[in-house]
């Protein structure tokens, strides 16, 4: 099944978006949500792991993505004490 040029236009501009929604974001939101590009779900610590942030600024970062409603989050089904987060496309 191919997409429709409809639903192929309004992945394109969701897409186009999305990025113009990230870059008013700090670099430290930007490189979670990449980090989130290639491997979601994540925990903050998975997050913090990857991208090498501290764990303050990765709140931070998720705070920020959140506020924008660009990233999701769920409890995790491996550690229901954790959230795991994931970018809204």
């Amino acid at each position: 099944m191919s997409a429709t040029p409809d639903e192929t236009a309004v992945s394109e501009q969701s897409a186009e978006d999305f990025r113009e929604n990230l870059r008013e974001l700090p670099p430290s939101a930007k490189l979670v949500a990449k980090v989130l590009e290639m491997e979601a779900p994540l925990s903050q610590g998975q997050l913090a792991e990857e991208s090498l942030l501290p764990d303050r600024t990765v709140r931070y970062a998720l705070n920020r993505l959140e506020d924008e409603e660009l990233v999701g989050s769920r409890y995790s089904f491996k550690d229901a004490r954790k959230q795991v987060y994931f970018l809204n496309r």
